[in-house]
């Protein structure tokens, strides 16, 4: 007498061959993606558009825009204020678009919880 196997059960190694050729198309889109958002611009503004700065996603400024009618030389304070506003704005949007970007592809992996492997997967 032949014993049968539940459906699914023995085919482990495939699994875990699919598991890995997931995980490595997920590495490589995520190198793909950090590429792109390294070198993608974010803008923000602050003082209702009287100053705009965008900077990569590599945190470096490549562009300030200071509209004139902001520049009082006896209020250089505000100036200051508004410039720090407008560069930690664009920061905060490079590193939100980088870190939702990432999530969207972890999140595809779709990886089955493994019993032994401590809540890993």
């Amino acid at each position: 007498m032949k014993a049968r196997l539940p459906q699914g059960y023995g085919s482990g190694s495939n699994n875990i061959q699919q598991m890995m050729k997931q995980v490595q198309k997920a590495q490589e889109d995520m190198q793909t993606k950090q590429a792109e958002l390294e070198t993608a611009e974010y803008t923000a503004t602050s003082g209702g558009g009287m100053v705009e700065v965008t900077v990569t996603g590599k945190h470096q400024v490549t562009r300030l825009s200071i509209k004139p009618e902001i520049i009082d030389p006896d209020d250089i304070e505000m100036l200051e204020d508004l410039i720090t506003a407008a560069v930690n704005e664009a920061m905060r949007t490079a590193d939100s678009t980088g870190e939702e970007e990432m999530a969207k592809i972890s999140s595809s992996l779709n990886i089955p919880n493994i019993p032994g492997m401590g809540g890993l997967f």
